[in-house]
């Protein structure tokens, strides 16, 4: 895991430490929960967001209510064999009530894997907003096409480093 801190000046290091605050520690320890029990697709992560949290994500777009993110869920039933996200590799970048979190993930959908940073699909970047210690909205952004199957947008060809 590696948090950086935002506004760092140059003599301070970089690297896998940890330059954040008490309370923006408290906020990733949130998150990673947010991931290990979203691969686990256990519905107590609605624990995790206020009543009233926005929640986005590309094809299924904004849902307001906690209740969105099973919602948005059930667009992967039947195909979604399995999602893993990279914990230790995350960066968490934290500013204020937002924490923004890079990572990879590895997977099977419909019976294809893929592999963040060795295939097409699996990088993703989320913006989480906080109110208190509770996520109040959660983007998440990255290419919903896995496994690649869209092969006439790869524009410039799928034989490139991932």
């Amino acid at each position: 895991m590696i948090v950086v801190g935002v506004g760092l000046s140059e003599s301070q290091p970089t690297g896998d430490i940890k330059v954040s605050s008490p309370h923006d520690q408290n906020r990733i320890k949130v998150i990673q929960d947010y991931f290990k029990l979203s691969d686990q697709g256990r519905q107590e992560i609605l624990e995790l967001f206020h009543e009233d949290a926005e929640i986005y994500f590309p094809k299924f777009g904004v849902g307001v209510g906690r209740q969105s993110l099973l919602e948005m869920w059930k667009g992967f039933e039947g195909s979604l064999d399995f999602n893993q996200h990279d914990y230790d590799t995350m960066t968490f970048i934290p500013s204020g009530d937002y924490i923004v979190v890079e990572g990879t993930s590895h997977g099977r959908l419909s019976g294809t894997p893929w592999t963040g940073g060795q295939t097409p699909g699996g990088r993703f970047c989320n913006v989480f907003r906080f109110r208190d210690d509770r996520i109040s909205s959660v983007h998440i952004y990255l290419d919903p096409d896995y496994t690649g199957e869209d092969a006439a947008r790869f524009r410039w060809g799928k034989n490139r480093r991932w």
